[in-house]
């Protein structure tokens, strides 16, 4: 499938030439800065070198001071206190992070995880009902609850009282809970507003501590759960969240929790430097596991272990699950892939439409997003649950999908999300009118530039500007996360010096040796994964574009530098 390249605009060069002066830094890497928001040296100063003095006062969040005095006053009392949160990596660390401070504090603490198939996302009735049933009065609520304002009014109504820490959009009302702690929350003044759900709950650990006079250094080994929860839930890196990622990695790769030291041997990560890459896709998804295929509460009960042992009986478990969610979102994605194929009026279809009452509730977002790399468009699967037809939608680079759902608003029982992605749920009946109107208000909306994968490419620089000086300033903008992504760079007229070669078990990766008529005598090996078709043009001793990112490749205990090629295009 043939990819735009968008090129960004590159900074303006005054700027980029003040600055370069003032930090005696490269001009590309200079660009990239300024790219990035990063204009003077105070701001470079902040971005290479985070401290957590940089975190903002926990007080400054509306309600912190009401939510810390309700947490004290039940400490005192001896009330029974109950945490409660989502399923997935956000909610189990957010959990797992203020279960394993306060059960220092409160020896009447139990944690709740509802159940992603009967239950479903958020606070829950049955939640609610087993609070009142185990006598908890308190409930702390993380990553969820800034919208359950029915179920909070229930609670009361039981004589349970909530603290809610989210960082989702609110609605037009804010539950009558005790506190809610959002700094989204449109009459909340905090400065950061792009916390993940266990960040809020560990600016509440801060603002706890503040006034109990604990020291700051305490909270510090709880930033490897923030770290992971920052890195899964995809929010910005910047800020606080930087800050945060960057001392809960450092965390991670020296002293992880007991049960995170778990994934990381079960993942066989741990061999050299843990990056957010790495949490990504080899922590999160056996944390995420956990709810997808049994329940969250193993994840849990994994985070907050204390024995090595027992940790590790978890970890095979959870590793485990993993492996089954792996199974069985690949063979639902060849099902949906077949259903396509058969159908000629799906294969020229604006969208995907797929509902199978058999599919798995818990990995339909996963084979939804698995679907968009073979066929390049809107794409919605459902499956069966409760009698309705629920599942996940995923949209295609710059298409509003919230939009578009919304315009079959009436055709749904519920739904909600944004631009990107959506979750939704309808009568069964309803699944063809749905899938008419969907296709029809996304076929006269999508613009053809939409129709095609984007790489957004950073700036371009010259094969010879890549230098172990270069490199290693780059390593300093790490860690990368959206909004401070890896840089994409782009190099025009290269050509394989002629011993590049197929690789893989089909061919279907190129393994190169680039120059550049600039520098003609130095080589640049590079991998280019799925671009084995691209062959025949290259040992031609065709000239072609590319873009790429750097990165470390280690080989025979050997670390050299490598282009990892995105995409190729011939003149």
């Amino acid at each position: 499938m043939e990819k735009n390249w968008s090129i960004k605009e590159p900074a303006p060069k005054h700027e980029v030439e003040s600055l370069s002066s003032e930090i005696n830094l490269d001009k590309s890497l200079v660009n990239l800065l300024i790219q990035r928001g990063v204009k003077t040296t105070e701001q470079v100063k902040a971005f290479f070198q985070p401290e957590l003095s940089y975190l903002h006062d926990p007080f400054l969040m509306k309600n912190m001071d009401i939510a810390v005095e309700r947490i004290e006053s039940a400490i005192l009392k001896g009330e029974n206190i109950l945490v409660y949160g989502d399923y997935d990596v956000d909610g189990t660390t957010s959990v797992a992070l203020i279960y394993t401070f306060f059960r220092n504090f409160c020896p009447n603490l139990d944690f709740y995880i509802p159940d992603r198939y009967h239950e479903g996302y958020g606070i829950s009735r049955a939640g609610i009902n087993y609070a009142r049933d185990q006598g908890f009065r308190l409930i702390i609520a993380l990553d969820c609850g800034i919208k359950a304002e029915e179920k909070i009014r229930y609670a009361r109504e039981q004589g349970i009282e909530f603290i809610i820490c989210d960082h989702h959009n609110p609605g037009d009302r804010i539950p009558e809970a005790v506190a809610v702690l959002d700094p989204k929350r449109a009459d909340c003044q905090y400065p950061f507003k792009e916390l993940s759900g266990c960040g809020v709950g560990f600016k509440l650990l801060q603002a706890y501590s503040l006034r109990n006079k604990i020291p700051f250094e305490q909270l510090i080994p709880y930033l490897d759960l923030v770290a992971v929860s920052i890195a899964s839930d995809i929010v910005p890196l910047t800020g606080e969240n930087r800050v945060m990622a960057y001392y809960g990695l450092k965390q991670l790769n020296e002293n992880p929790r007991t049960g995170l030291k778990a994934i990381i041997d079960l993942a066989k990560i741990g061999e050299k430097k843990i990056t957010l890459e790495d949490v990504v896709y080899k922590i999160g998804p056996r944390i995420n596991a956990a709810g997808r295929i049994e329940s969250g509460k193993s994840a849990v009960n994994l985070l907050i272990s204390e024995n090595v042992k027992e940790a590790r009986i978890i970890g095979e478990k959870v590793d485990k699950y993993n492996a089954t969610r792996r199974n069985i979102d690949n063979n639902i994605t060849q099902e949906a892939l077949g259903m396509i194929e058969q159908d000629p009026m799906l294969v020229n279809s604006k969208t995907t439409v797929l509902y199978n009452p058999k599919w798995m509730k818990g990995v339909i977002g996963i084979v939804a997003s698995r679907l968009i790399d073979y066929h390049y468009r809107p794409t919605v699967i459902l499956t069966e649950s409760n009698g309705f037809a629920t599942g996940s939608a995923r949209s295609v680079y710059g298409y509003d999908l919230y939009q578009a759902i919304d315009a079959c608003s009436d055709l749904l029982e519920n739904f909600g999300g944004h631009k990107y992605a959506a979750g939704l749920t309808m009568k069964v009946e309803n699944i063809s009118k749905f899938r008419k109107r969907f296709e029809k208000f996304v076929a006269e909306t999508i613009t053809p530039e939409q129709q095609r994968p984007v790489i957004e490419i950073d700036t371009e620089i010259n094969l010879g500007d890549i230098t172990p000086e270069f490199y290693s300033k780059l390593k300093q903008f790490e860690p990368f996360g959206p909004e401070n992504m890896a840089p994409v760079f782009l190099t025009e007229d290269v050509v394989d010096d002629g011993t590049g070669k197929p690789v893989g078990t089909k061919g279907e990766h190129l393994k190169l040796n680039l120059i550049q008529e600039a520098d003609p005598y130095k080589v640049y090996p590079a991998i280019a994964f799925q671009q084995g078709f691209r062959f025949p043009g290259i040992k031609n001793g065709n000239a072609f574009d590319i873009c790429y990112s750097i990165e470390e490749n280690e080989f025979m205990h050997k670390v050299s530098l490598q282009l990892n090629i995105k995409d190729i295009k011939f003149d």
